[in-house]
């Protein structure tokens, strides 16, 4: 496929040397000579603005960091009318789904594709992605997704892998925050976090959280990895909460203090 690819970052550059190793034509926006290089070497056409790369794209994808940058993007930059008809808009951020949704408004073909999951899941090809949209607009851009999304999950209308996420997001930041407070449980009976951690994993009581805890060294290790990625998400997810009116997390809210303390250092 004719690609355009922006935000070729921690998540996003794997995802072009996957693209580019499944044998697309990926025009990828970069900003600084090291990205270019480097991109440049795995076999990608780095341009110099969103336009460039979505000029006669099939698909553009999308992975920044959160809202504003994509609304500053996609929204009030030039990509808009840089697409060409038929072209599907592969939002990767997570975010609010009212964003996608004033895409869509614009006219564009969009799909929210929210990602979960790290770089070595790119590079492995299992990255799990949560798609919302049009099934035709996503079977369009499937060839290229499945270049490293494994799997690639279809969740519903547009907006609908946003949501998801946004609830995948908070469930695994709540799950931290319980692991913080079975730390300090744990402790308290004389177990040490490290033999805790090492144990959990093959238990009743193992979970994503406690694995990357473990593989980590630590919760707070953990935290601090996660933490600036999840406190964007648990904000977006309060937003999106309010403006449907409601405000209930029940018992996933005592976890996520516990967690935001963790992440604040106010707890062991």
């Amino acid at each position: 496929m004719e690609l355009g690819f922006i935000g070729a970052g921690r998540m996003g550059r794997p995802m072009v040397e996957r693209l580019v190793g499944e044998g697309h034509r990926v025009r990828v926006h970069v900003r600084t000579p090291e990205a270019l290089e480097a991109l440049a070497g795995v076999g990608a056409f780095p341009v110099a603005s969103a336009g460039a790369a979505a000029r006669d794209a099939e698909a553009v994808l999308v992975c920044l960091y959160d809202d504003e940058q994509v609304r500053a993007v996609c929204l009030e930059g030039e990509l808009p009318a840089a697409l060409s008809a038929g072209a599907v808009l592969v939002v990767h951020t997570t975010g609010s789904p009212r964003v996608v949704q004033a895409l869509a408004a614009r006219g564009v073909t969009v799909v929210d594709a929210p990602v979960s999951g790290g770089p070595h899941d790119v590079a492995a090809g299992r990255l799990t992605v949560f798609a919302g949209g049009e099934r035709g607009a996503l079977e369009c851009v499937r060839p290229a997704l499945r270049a490293y999304a494994d799997p690639l999950v279809h969740v519903g209308p547009l907006g609908a892998g946003q949501c998801l996420k946004l609830v995948n997001n908070t469930l695994f930041a709540a799950q931290i925050g319980l692991l913080a407070e079975a730390v300090r449980f744990a402790r308290d009976l004389g177990v040490p976090e490290e033999t805790l951690l090492g144990a959990l994993p093959h238990a009743s009581g193992a979970s994503r959280a406690a694995l990357g805890a473990a593989v980590k060294g630590s919760v707070a290790a953990l935290a601090a990895s996660a933490g600036p990625f999840l406190r964007k998400d648990l904000a977006v997810g309060a937003e999106v909460r309010a403006e449907l009116g409601s405000a209930r997390l029940g018992a996933l809210e005592p976890a996520l203090w516990a967690l935001l303390l963790l992440l604040d250092g106010t707890t062991a």
